[in-house]
């Protein structure tokens, strides 16, 4: 990690968990039940509860991203952050500034 400091990367977790805050907040605005209503028909309310899966579906991933994202955070200035937990190998520095949170290298995840 000679190329981008701590820091740096400190501040790349911290505007991606800022990020994901704001998605969590807008999917749990989102998936809050769908009422029955005469305004609405059928098949309006049937679109209304399958977008309300889908969304709950993405809520459920972006709390788990913003969990990874805070983890990440507390082991940034620890001397194995950015070794793959799996093999011990260094995890690719642009690898690491797209998913911060991830612990192991790309042949690890697969």
């Amino acid at each position: 990690m000679a190329e981008i400091s701590r820091s740096e990367i400190r501040a790349k977790i911290e505007t991606e968990i800022s990020k994901t805050k704001k998605l969590v907040q807008e999917y749990s605005e989102l998936t809050k039940p769908v009422e029955p209503e005469n305004a609405i028909g059928r098949i309006s309310r049937i679109d209304a509860i399958q977008n309300k899966s889908v969304t709950e579906a993405a809520l459920r991933k972006s709390k788990e991203k913003l969990e990874k994202l805070e983890f990440a955070l507390t082991k940034v200035d620890e001397d194995d952050f950015g070794i793959c937990v799996s093999c011990k190998k260094p995890i690719p520095l642009g690898h690491i500034l797209i998913m911060p949170q991830s612990r192991t290298c790309v042949a690890c995840s697969h």
